[in-house]
């Protein structure tokens, strides 16, 4: 299975995962055969990528542990819940609890597997999307470091509700890219994280840690980040793993940041561990995180292409790849594959579509 641009179906692909609408209606079922007369229709409903199974797609390894398992299964639930508390003041915030522990658990059935990000969730989509991948991410982290199970789920629990301030900002943000806002907007925008708090103080099943993920998301070991400005060890652990998390899922999909590919925003945190962020949390991030999740096409430094086939797990800028074309464009009559863990000489310049 791989995933591909609408754009670039050719015919006869065999969908491998479901097309679900924004009202989590199926139009379109694992194993349909695509045709190039659906791609009208696709764009119309705003679908950039379909997972599909072809010739490219042969010898591709699944990764069960990935962002869209765990949000088909929890999004709308927080969705319900932070709108009937935010919104109706009737909801049980508690049930929160819930989602944690099942996102906890998900990742625990395969602590040995790398994080893999799609890179295929919609640009348009809700703050719930965000806050899901956010605490899946955190948690993983969090469990790679070895902190203990109580503060794994204070940190999961921190993750959900990070961005619930946003509930209470009267802008319109959905689409904006905050470094072009104005002083004022900005200004605006930012006050989430306070509004956040004060949405949960007296919440007192909420742990006084999570409650600092909420509030402190947004500082930066340099101390120029907001609203405290405060530095290093004046951060708390796990609000250090939500702030890279968090700065990491808003890049790869275009969430007041401009999109950027996986690949691109591991380099932006890898360039600012111990400025902005805390170096041990991006040492263990950079190590647990694809960045080129299976099923992706790449160009090599030689000038090739190639379909990712499975990761190395202690060497994740280099997995194993299965050659499409060479450095002129020519497909190669016969199987080759190469795993980038032994070819040293060679590297990933770029992904691609094929």
């Amino acid at each position: 299975m791989r995933r591909i641009l609408v754009d670039s179906i050719k015919g006869n692909e065999t969908l491998a995962r479901d097309i679900i609408n924004d009202f989590g209606i199926v139009i379109m079922s694992t194993g349909t055969t695509l045709k190039k007369g659906y791609l009208r229709k696709l764009r119309e409903l705003d679908i950039q990528y379909v997972f599909v199974e072809d010739e490219y797609s042969e010898g591709v390894q699944d990764q069960s542990i990935t962002e869209l398992l765990i949000q088909d299964q929890c999004q709308d639930v927080l969705k319900n819940i932070i709108d009937k508390y935010a919104y109706q003041k009737n909801g049980e915030l508690e049930e929160i609890r819930n989602i944690a522990e099942e996102i906890i658990r998900d990742i625990l059935k395969e602590p040995k597997i790398m994080f893999s990000i799609s890179g295929i969730r919609k640009k348009s989509e809700s703050t719930y999307s965000h806050s899901i991948n956010v605490c899946a991410l955190s948690v993983f982290i969090a469990l790679k470091m070895n902190i203990g199970k109580d503060k794994v789920r204070e940190i999961a629990i921190g993750g959900l509700l990070h961005d619930i301030g946003f509930t209470s900002i009267t802008l319109d943000y959905k689409n904006l890219i905050f470094e072009e806002c104005t002083i004022e907007e900005q200004k605006n925008l930012m006050k989430h994280v306070v509004y956040g708090y004060t949405i949960v103080d007296k919440e007192d099943w909420i742990s006084f840690a999570s409650k600092d993920i909420i509030l402190n998301h947004h500082e930066r070991v340099d101390g120029l980040g907001y609203p405290f400005h405060k530095k290093g060890d004046k951060i708390k652990i796990g609000t250090k793993i939500v702030a890279v998390c968090d700065e990491f899922d808003r890049k790869v999909y275009g969430y007041m940041e401009h999109l950027t590919k996986v690949h691109k925003a591991l380099d932006y945190i890898a360039r600012h561990a111990g400025l902005k962020f805390d170096e041990e949390v991006v040492d263990c991030f950079i190590d647990s995180v694809a960045a080129y999740p299976n099923g992706i096409g790449v160009i090599t430094s030689e000038g090739e292409t190639g379909i990712v086939l499975r990761q190395n797990y202690k060497n994740p800028t280099r997995p194993v790849v299965h050659m499409i074309t060479d450095k002129n464009g020519n497909k190669y009559p016969y199987w080759k594959e190469r795993d980038l863990s032994k070819e040293l000489k060679i590297s990933i310049w770029d992904t691609t579509e094929i």
